[in-house]
Formats: structure tokens, sequence, C-alpha cells
């Protein structure tokens, strides 16, 4: 999968977090954060602005899209978007698992609060 693929993949979910600092302290610990990433890799890097990680798996193929918008303030509000497509029945109890659950939910909101903390 790369960049052109990820707008056909159904939205999941969006959450975001108001970091105090600049754009390019969160862009350090996001990448940091974010290198070798299991199940991901890079298909949009643009530094300061936006991360879009992509993979797949035998139940999903996902994308996991970063963005990065200063405020007036000289605060970056951080912006994780999940896109996911779950084929099949397999792939239907594992967004059920997953997704349902709120497992992911847990997880995105932990991770951005881990990169707030650590890029001030």
């Amino acid at each position: 999968m790369d960049a052109t693929e990820i707008p056909a993949l159904p939205f999941v979910d969006e959450h975001a977090t108001v970091v105090e600092t600049s754009a390019d302290a969160v862009w350090r610990e996001l990448t940091a954060r974010m290198d070798g990433a299991r199940g991901f890799r890079v298909a949009v890097s643009t530094p300061g602005q936006k991360l879009a990680l992509v993979g797949h798996h035998p139940f999903s193929r996902y994308a996991l899209i970063f963005h990065l918008d200063e405020t007036d303030e000289g605060h970056t509000r951080l912006r994780a978007e999940s896109r996911a497509m779950f084929p099949g029945a397999a792939g239907a109890l594992y967004r059920r698992v997953v997704i349902g659950s709120g497992g992911h939910a847990i997880i995105m909101r932990h991770m951005l609060r881990k990169i707030r903390k650590r890029a001030l």
C-alpha cells in the first residue's frame, strides 16, 4: 500500500492533543517514537507537518496519519487519524475486538500523551 491508497481506507477515528512546544520539537519526538514501529512503513513524511504510516496483515489494511498544526500561541496540535479496512468475517471480528472494545482508542490516547510529555 502507498500514500495514494490511504484516502480509500474507511475512517476509523481521530485523537488529538495540544503540545506546548513547536512543531519541530513534536516532529522529532513523533519520528523517534514511530521509527521502526512494528507493522508499519512510512508512506508520507513531511517534516513538521505530516507523517503517514501504512501496514497490513490478514485481517486488516490500515493507515495511521499524524497531522501537526501550529497554533497562534506557538504550540502544536497533534492529531492521529486512523483509517482501516477489515475484509471478510475474520476482519469484522478483528475490528470488533480491536476497535469495538475501545482498546484502540486507549492505545492512541496513551501514545499521544507520551509524545506530548516527551516533546517538551
